[in-house]
């Protein structure tokens, strides 16, 4: 990162989101590092993207256009890359703001009542429709499949317990000392994107399954929420959600806010489930039924957060 500056926007411009002396300035900024590309760490719109791509002759991305080209680098499996992909064209799919008239085709009607053909920008946006309809007929087959294997552990004995937290707070690092496993766990935002199940001992059960999932952000882009709908769902038909927390980052309260809202927003807190927490390095939500099978099971355990 070659230079970040920071504004107090008090009151949003329709056409660039910051004022124009705002815009001057990182203008400037970019002219002076020679930046190709600036992130704005809000939501803007397409107008507003192709604005400040004008004044400051650099590629604008901004916060979800981000974290979408993160989750694009670490896509590693087939359904992860169907995901990224429905979330990238939902993203763009809004953001065709250019008008190719040279492109039209021929007029459409007839005589001299027809109008002009379909443009590019329509044709663009055609084209993402039926790739987008196509990928989610695929992923509702992913979808389905889930819900075959998650309908085949609940029918086994075995608690399900998933591991969930901000992202880069060290769930995979973790769940790897938990079972042995040698999942990706690195010093990097979203370093997993697809959810991994082991086998774990606990005490006074035969065994559990430990599932380790993708980490939240603040403001987790709704594009993201619907196209990751398949793997959230893993944890919510979880039967124990571990909060995992890097108690040493200074954000960690923030953080463990964020992560809550994201679960109730997916519908894994609410009804039927207990969440609790304080400060420390973990905070545990715990369903009902779960919460009876550990006392039948360990009469002198004692719950705790």
């Amino acid at each position: 990162m070659a230079e970040r500056l920071s504004f107090k926007v008090r009151a949003p411009k329709a056409a660039t989101l910051f004022g124009s002396g705002q815009v001057e300035s990182i203008a400037a900024a970019a002219r002076g590092a020679e930046a190709e590309l600036i992130i704005v760490d809000a939501p803007i719109t397409p107008i507003q993207q192709r604005n400040l791509e004008t004044a400051t002759k650099a590629k604008v991305i901004d916060r979800t256009g981000l974290i979408l080209e993160i989750f694009g680098e670490r896509a590693a499996t087939a359904e992860g890359r169907l995901q990224v992909e429905l979330a990238h064209l939902d993203y763009q799919a809004g953001r065709l703001v250019r008008s190719w008239t040279h492109l039209e085709r021929q007029r459409g009607g007839f005589g001299f009542l027809g109008g002009p053909g379909e443009t590019q920008i329509e044709a663009d946006r055609r084209l993402i429709r039926d790739r987008m309809a196509k990928l989610r007929k695929e992923l509702d087959q992913v979808t389905r499949t889930r819900a075959l294997h998650r309908a085949r552990r609940q029918r086994a004995p075995w608690p399900v317990v998933a591991l969930v937290g901000y992202t880069n707070a060290g769930k995979s690092t973790l769940f790897n000392r938990l079972t042995n496993a040698d999942v990706m766990a690195e010093n990097l935002l979203f370093a997993t994107l697809d959810p991994t199940m082991r086998e774990i001992e606990l005490p006074g059960f035969d065994k559990a399954i430990l599932s380790d999932t993708v980490g939240f952000i603040s403001e987790l882009p709704t594009q993201l929420v619907a196209a990751f709908r398949a793997t959230l769902e893993e944890v919510i038909s979880a039967d124990l959600i571990i909060h995992v927390r890097d108690i040493s980052h200074p954000d960690s309260d923030a953080q463990r806010q964020d992560v809550q809202q994201v679960l109730a927003e997916i519908g894994a807190v609410g009804e039927g489930t207990a969440p609790s927490s304080r400060p420390g390095t973990r905070s545990i939500c715990c369903r009902a039924k779960t919460r009876r099978a550990f006392r039948r099971r360990r009469s002198g355990a004692r719950m705790w957060s």
